[in-house]
């Protein structure tokens, strides 16, 4: 029956499907025998029998049910062989009953004696170690145990070891890496057995600051790449993580660059566009390619692209270490960009190998669901995953003191995943900060078991970026809307718009409130998704002289720094810096995205500036309340003319050093001029922050794109 082709698949514990296509004569009994691990045989029982296009499908029963770990295999006696699939396993009521494993060992454990390696890896008849000490190669075969969990113990501490797994399910053996591997060789290609007792950095946590509430932050994006890649600065490991610790280094006036800049600016929290292994940068030869690493390949394991020896695999571990280090010290918190809703190929990731379908959300007809629009969409609802990305989140904090996350699309993430990882991080760390992208992705979860921002109320310890306040205060982002101008871009009817985004979008102004307090509203105008505010600003307000751009810059910037809620800035908004109009740059090269240090010393007044706005943002507590209810008790909103506005700020005690304090906003391209009912010191103008200054004005001229800050 050299044309016939069968394909069986298990779809309950006792029932097979079987569809032969070929020639068959049906009043021939052709029994069907089930082979379990190539020596026990049973003949199953025939229910049905159902004739399709070209061929038969078959429904077959066991007389037990069949237990996973076993290779099984399905004959049809007299013609052909078949490996029975066994995935839709996973979907059996009592599966996540049975293989749930809880334990806090997976990967590759160094004791004092000797080293184990555990593997969850339910579906598989077999798992072989494969084990390279000294170049000498080694193949263990590995014991299966309750839950799915393979392991094998061996004697010695095997630190630096490489290895990899031969996993078999469904008679089909493939090679992986272990997906809770804590290192890896170039590319992926290996895990390596780390032992951390011998990488005791010191990561200074005790160095910070304190951080009582979210919005005592102020959050500053970048990528270790692109804040070091600029040829004409002498920074020595340009791209890597230690590029990003290298002190005294200058511009060509002298300017600091690098970590020195970083430092100065005033942030409280750095954010790192993805630092975990990623798939799309060659390892081999990092300036081959570029990519800003949203494609996870190992979820414990730092991108070896940003090593300082490439060859070493502790280098990355090392060096990240290292990182976390400096900035401690200098009293700044690292926030990791973690892509925990997608990896970069399905069918080809790690987890497809070892566990297939398992790990990725599915559509009612088998398909893949991609609400992530990047092809897959991972199931965090499945207790294992769930695990998985729990471990990984605790391994980052622990062994790197990682200080927050910024979700990439979390609302692929189910609620319960992201309430544990809350629970379960803050226990370690209770100053941790979450955040991350809340909008509405088309995942197949159910709207309300989404991690979005509608769902705020749910996740009340977590952070989301209000698009209301980008798109009211700079207009719209998306390719076919950017003329469109926001209210600081000469958008007045926007005004009434700007009020609701300036209370952080927690009260009822003009639209119902879309958070429950301010410290849920990441307020932003520019982060490295789409084009650069500046590039924003040539498309809506081409005609304008640069001088006047930059005035606008400087006003939008300071909105964004003095509005309730929690300040973010994207790499080089402070200073205009552009992408050439590139809206979607991430895999652009370092000739568009990388921090231009040329533009700093063009503009380095507006450096000075930002450091002046984060330092008034951090010397008064009443600009970083965070309860609803006492920001509508304090604030209040006058019109100006010409689309102006004045803020008032009202509660006595909160004002604390000052008794009146409000601040005037001219987004207008006119002068205006206001009169106060007393003198009042000016605190903060275009020249920055000038309390100190002493002066003291009644009648005033607020001029056009400005803002003013009086107080008495």
């Amino acid at each position: 029956m050299k044309d016939s082709f069968l394909s069986c698949k298990l779809i309950g514990p006792q029932q097979i499907k079987a569809m032969l296509f070929g020639p068959l004569n049906k009043e021939e009994k052709h029994p069907f025998l089930l082979v379990t691990d190539h020596k026990k045989i049973e003949t199953l029982r025939i229910e049905k029998v159902t004739p399709v296009t070209g061929g038969w499908t078959f429904d077959l029963r066991s007389y037990s049910e069949l237990e996973l770990g076993h290779q099984y295999d399905i004959v049809l006696e007299g013609f052909t062989r078949s490996a029975l699939d066994i995935g839709n396993a996973i979907y059996f009521p009592d599966f996540d009953d049975k293989y749930t494993y809880n334990g806090n060992d997976l990967g590759a454990r160094i004791s004092e004696f000797n080293t184990t390696f555990k593997l969850w890896a339910p579906l598989a008849s077999n798992v072989i170690l494969k084990l390279v000490v000294d170049h000498s190669e080694r193949l263990i075969a590995m014991t299966r145990s309750n839950q799915g969990i393979f392991e094998t113990s061996l004697a010695g501490n095997l630190d630096g070891a490489t290895y990899v797994y031969l996993v078999t399910n469904n008679g089909l053996t493939v090679e992986a890496t272990d997906p809770y591997a804590f290192g890896s060789t170039l590319n992926g290609e290996m895990s390596v057995v780390v032992d951390f007792a011998k990488l005791d950095v010191p990561l200074y946590q005790d160095e910070l600051p304190k951080f009582g509430k979210y919005t005592d932050a102020i959050i500053y994006e970048t990528s270790v790449r692109d804040i070091t890649s600029d040829p004409l600065t002498n920074i020595k490991h340009k791209g890597r993580f230690l590029g990003m610790i290298e002190s005294g280094v200058k511009t060509e006036k002298g300017h600091p660059v690098g970590f020195d800049y970083l430092t100065s600016l005033g942030i409280t929290h750095l954010q790192l566009l993805p630092i975990y292994d990623f798939q799309t940068v060659d390892e081999r030869d990092p300036g081959r390619f570029y990519n800003w690493g949203y494609d996870p390949q190992q979820y414990f394991v730092p991108d070896g692209s940003f090593a300082s020896d490439l060859s070493d695999p502790y280098s990355r571990i090392k060096d990240l270490k290292a990182l976390v280090s400096a900035y401690h010290k200098q009293g700044i918190r690292i926030v990791m960009d973690v892509v925990y809703n997608h990896v970069y190929h399905a069918h080809l990731s790690v987890f497809e190998k070892i566990v297939p379908s398992y790990y990725f959300r599915r559509r009612k007809d088998g398909r893949l669901s991609n609400g992530s629009f990047c092809g897959n969409d991972v199931a965090s609802e499945r207790p294992m995953v769930r695990k998985l990305i729990l471990d990984s989140a605790v391994h980052w904090v622990q062994t790197y003191g990682i200080d927050g996350f910024r979700f990439d699309l979390m609302s692929n993430i189910d609620l319960t995943t992201s309430k544990l990882l809350e629970k379960t991080i803050k226990a370690i760390k209770p100053d941790f900060m979450f955040y991350g992208e809340g909008w509405n992705m088309p995942t197949e979860l159910k709207e309300e078991d989404r991690s979005s921002m509608y769902n705020c109320d749910k996740l009340p310890n977590y952070a989301f970026f209000n698009d209301s306040f980008r798109d009211i205060v700079k207009g719209a982002t998306m390719d076919d809307k950017l003329k469109e101008r926001g209210y600081l871009l000469g958008a007045s009817s926007y005004r009434l718009g700007f009020k609701f985004a300036w209370v952080g979008s927690c009260l009822d102004l003009i639209f119902p409130a879309k958070f429950k307090h301010a410290h849920q509203s990441i307020n932003y105008v520019e982060c490295h998704d789409n084009g650069t505010l500046f590039d924003k600003m040539l498309v809506s307000n081409g005609q304008e002289p640069l001088a006047v751009r930059l005035k606008r810059l400087k006003l939008i910037n300071a909105a964004t720094m003095f509005a309730f809620g929690i300040p973010f800035f994207h790499m080089g908004q402070e200073i205009g810096l552009s992408k050439g109009g590139d809206l979607n740059s991430y895999k652009s090269g370092d000739k568009v995205n990388r921090y231009d240090y040329r533009v700093l010393d063009e503009r380095y007044d507006l450096y000075e500036y930002f450091k002046d706005l984060a330092r008034l943002r951090r010397d008064l507590p009443f600009l970083r309340l965070d309860k609803a209810n006492l920001i509508e008790k304090m604030t209040r909103f006058d019109d100006l003319d010409e689309s102006g506005i004045i803020i008032h700020y009202a509660d006595i005690k909160a004002l604390a050093p000052y008794k009146r304090f409000f601040i005037m906003i001219n987004p207008s391209m006119e002068d205006h001029y206001y009169q106060l009912d007393e003198y009042m010191l000016l605190v903060f103008s275009d020249k920055g922050y000038v309390a100190n200054r002493n002066v003291k004005m009644k009648d005033i001229m607020i001029e056009a794109l400005s803002l003013l800050i009086f107080a008495i």
